[in-house]
């Protein structure tokens, strides 16, 4: 009798032959698609890399100039700050030297005026012979008890120039034993 094909090592191995051969053939249908996609894709990177080497040497040596560029306007602005503030103290030292001034001038105007006044006074005052023409005294000039009043309206005694007229005035204005005779 015959005995059954499938109980043979040589169907078995047709089979495997066969089912393998199938395999590989699925696989490679699958593959080629594939393989062509990673060819594209390493001539992408083939391009990139060629493109990166000629680019990126330029590219690198503008941001090493563009970070030299950078600590040059940094110093520059550093040193812009230090002149701004040496101008600044000498507007300041130029401002006190200004209130100096502004005060000592004060104190030369206070001066002048006095001395405007004193001149006055003693330009617009009558000379001895005038006097005897003068009329009487009044009661209270002969009256040797008559002290003229202060005025106490200023807190601040008068001091320099301004005391000295005021002396004057208050000796002029007492009368002497020769006119009280």
């Amino acid at each position: 009798m015959i005995e059954p094909v499938v109980t043979e090592p040589i169907f078995w191995l047709v089979c495997s032959l066969l089912l393998v051969t199938v395999c590989l053939t699925a696989v490679l249908m699958a593959a080629i698609p594939a393989l062509r996609e990673l060819a594209r894709a390493s001539r992408s990177a083939e391009r990139l890399f060629d493109t990166l080497y000629k680019e990126l040497p330029p590219t690198l040596e503008s941001i090493r100039l563009t970070g030299s560029e950078i600590s040059d306007l940094t110093d520059d602005l550093s040193g812009g700050v230090e002149s701004a503030g040496n101008v600044v103290k000498q507007v300041d030292q130029g401002l006190r030297v200004a209130q100096r001034q502004v005060k000592e001038a004060g104190v030369l105007t206070q001066s002048v005026w006095t001395g405007v006044q004193v001149a006055w006074k003693t330009l617009t005052k009558p000379s001895k012979k005038r006097k005897s023409q003068r009329p009487p005294a009044t009661a209270q000039v002969l009256d040797s008890s008559y002290q003229p009043k202060k005025d106490n309206s200023n807190a601040n005694p008068p001091t320099g120039a301004a005391y000295a007229v005021e002396q004057r005035l208050a000796r002029e204005a007492e009368p002497s034993a020769s006119e009280l005779d």
